[in-house]
């Protein structure tokens, strides 16, 4: 962890997402070619390659691979795969501190989307804090609140991982052969394949967060 007085050291992009800066390097976001230039340019020198050297791994000239790395070019598809694999490293850590708007949900207090779920028919009350979509997965956030005409339901199965951190009140929660007693502060991951609910109510309000990472084949 970055102790926040050295914060000044940090590389930070638009998302807030942060990188130790380099000695030289400038705190501005940078473009997409100046990120692929600096970037390209730390790895060659990590390696102990020359410009010239890195140049003939790659197939490209020498005044090419000085355009790349000081952000004088914009780099093809075909020449991004080249650096990636002249320098072992997979395309996208190419782009690292680059300006491109990543996605975000930000919810504020009281204002999530409430959702019907398989437990709303049970009294199981679920609010929408975010979903995020990417390439390979979906990764979705729900407070979920338990009130006393709520009723226990075991038999939750999905795709994926679940996370359930507890906020408030207290109940057993069942997964496969397993209860947990879970309380403020309590949290537990598990397999969501495997049958998982409340098995008993125990102190009201009841409210936690469920975090759900879905796997490539249900996006």
């Amino acid at each position: 962890m970055t102790d926040l007085a050295d914060s000044s050291r940090l590389l930070r992009n638009r998302t807030g997402s942060t990188r130790q800066r380099h000695r030289g390097e400038s705190d501005v976001p940078f473009s997409l070619e100046g990120a692929i230039g600096v970037n390209v340019r730390l790895l060659r020198q990590q390696q102990g390659l020359s410009v010239a050297d890195m140049a003939a791994k790659v197939g490209i000239s020498k005044a090419m691979m000085s355009k790349i790395e000081n952000a004088q070019t914009s780099c093809s598809l075909a020449t991004l795969a080249l650096l990636s694999q002249g320098l072992d490293v997979p395309v996208g850590s190419l782009f690292r501190g680059s300006d491109a708007e990543r996605p975000a949900a930000f919810v504020r207090a009281g204002q999530g989307t409430p959702i019907v779920r398989n437990g709303t028919q049970v009294g199981h009350g679920y609010h929408l804090l975010g979903s995020l979509r990417g390439e390979h997965r979906r990764l979705e956030c729900l407070m979920v609140e338990l009130t006393e005409d709520s009723e226990v339901h075991p038999l939750f199965q999905h795709p994926g991982t679940e996370f359930i951190y507890m906020l408030e009140g207290v109940m057993e929660y069942g997964h496969s052969r397993s209860v947990f007693r879970l309380e403020r502060g309590d949290s537990v991951t598990l397999d969501g394949e495997g049958a998982h609910g409340p098995t008993a109510l125990i102190e009201f309000p009841i409210r936690f967060l469920s975090v759900i990472a879905f796997p490539d084949t249900s996006v």
